[in-house]
């Protein structure tokens, strides 16, 4: 009689690739917002295995977090391979919102450029009518103008209907200081607070109204002038502890180098 060997089917060994993909996108989060927070100083080693024990996760998704995190900018890759927090130059820091502006700007032009129907703009135009009925930010109002001024500012990313220019401002966007509505909050506690917010709003209906048009140059023009304003608030609170301590990701930046680097 033939014998015959079964072959028994070997389950995998180590953590299912969905297991790795939710584990990595919750250590990313997690470490992302203790960056933002300051618990880890600038120049600190992101050392693996505590961060494992921190996060109860495993080892490989914190490696691909830490991975993320110094494509995003926010850590240093070592020469032997480690990772350690980045220090930011004011230079930086303002650098980093002033190439957001180029690149809304720019997303602002394609998006007239390539309106099809009117009605593209519905969406953007009604997020703008919303944001322009605040009168002026206060703690229960706060929260919501956030959330509309980031919708808007993505409204107008996807009219520019680019994949590529999305992927490049979604990097740009990633350090926490550059973001639309990174400069919302330091802005509340600043004596032209009131000036500020009423300049956004007339930004807004502007990009709305030349998107309308069609009027590229002049929505360029204008999305990397609304830029400015967050430039300006990042400017003014460098010099001024209390204004900076309010800025998301402020323990990144090294204000001490304003005297060395002449930054305004």
């Amino acid at each position: 009689m033939e014998n015959k060997t079964e072959l028994m089917e070997v389950p995998p060994t180590g953590p299912r690739p969905s297991d790795v993909a939710s584990q990595t996108a919750r250590a990313l989060f997690s470490l992302r917002e203790s960056l933002i927070r300051g618990e880890f100083g600038p120049g600190e080693r992101m050392a693996e295995l505590p961060l494992v024990a921190r996060l109860g996760v495993s080892r490989t998704p914190i490696r691909l977090a830490l991975e993320r995190l110094a494509h995003m900018g926010l850590l240093d890759v070592s020469a032997s391979g480690g990772f350690t927090v980045r220090r930011y130059t004011p230079a930086e820091a303002l650098d980093a919102i002033e190439i957001r502006g180029v690149l809304e700007g720019t997303a602002a032009r394609l998006a007239a450029e390539r309106l099809a129907d009117s009605a593209e703009v519905a969406t953007l135009r009604r997020l703008g009518e919303e944001m322009n009925r605040l009168e002026r930010l206060t703690f229960d109002s706060f929260g919501h103008y956030m959330d509309l001024n980031e919708a808007f500012h993505g409204a107008i990313i996807d009219l520019a209907k680019s994949a590529m220019l999305t992927r490049a401002i979604q990097h740009a966007v990633s350090l926490p200081f550059a973001s639309p509505s990174a400069m919302v909050f330091p802005t509340s506690g600043l004596a032209y607070a009131d000036e500020a917010l009423a300049i956004a709003k007339e930004h807004h209906r502007s990009i709305v109204e030349a998107i309308a048009k069609r009027q590229g140059t002049r929505a360029e023009h204008v999305a990397r002038e609304h830029a400015f304003i967050g430039h300006r608030v990042l400017a003014t609170a460098l010099s001024d502890s209390e204004a900076l301590s309010k800025v998301p990701g402020a323990s990144l930046i090294n204000p001490s180098a304003l005297a060395r680097t002449g930054t305004p």
